[in-house]
């Protein structure tokens, strides 16, 4: 920048520390546009460039009256622009990362879950195979096939009362099954 410009912009300063209004806009219609570039070179989002202009213009606004050398306003914006990203990009990398951690103990917690069903499934499978075949057919067709007892009757021809009959001494029997392996350990 070159002297008349930083000479412009102190005198601009002066007449804002003294209350001028329209001081303040020439002063924000000159820098607004480099304050928005510098956060961008941040950001690389222009939105959030804008975002972060506007937040040190406010900075800048409230705290012009305390600003000793009216000639360094350039470099002293500039500087609370760069923190104003600074702290966007640390705030960014905190949600990411802690987005990043969530999704990982998600994804673990899911794996674990998935590996202890696969696992209890395994088992249950291996049990029901040591039922009668017509326990593991109505087992099947109700658990698995999802069907109705109105349903399984139909399909296998045999009365509701025989499906309900089956299905519940095969889960009796299931039930003793695991009872035992759990005694046995």
């Amino acid at each position: 920048m070159n002297q008349p410009e930083k000479i412009f912009d102190a005198l601009l300063v002066l007449e804002c520390q003294a209350g001028s209004k329209k001081a303040m806009t020439l002063l924000v219609k000159r820098w607004h546009p480099k304050l928005c570039k510098q956060a961008y070179w941040y950001t690389k989002d222009s939105d959030q460039a804008k975002d972060i202009a506007q937040d040190s213009w406010n900075v800048i606004l409230n705290k012009i009256q305390f600003l000793k050398d009216p000639s360094s306003f350039g470099s002293w914006a500039m500087k609370i622009t760069t923190r104003k990203s600074i702290d966007w990009l640390r705030k960014q990398k905190k949600t990411q990362d802690t987005i990043n951690n969530s999704f990982e103990l998600a994804n673990a917690t899911i794996g674990d879950d998935v590996a202890s069903i696969d696992s209890n499934v395994l088992k249950i499978k291996e049990l029901i195979s040591k039922l009668p075949q017509k326990q593991q057919m109505v087992l099947h067709l109700f658990y698995l096939e999802e069907f109705s007892i109105n349903q399984i009757s139909m399909a296998l021809e045999i009365s509701t009362g025989t499906v309900k009959s089956r299905l519940f001494t095969a889960r009796e029997k299931l039930k003793a099954i695991i009872k035992n392996r759990n005694h046995e350990k």
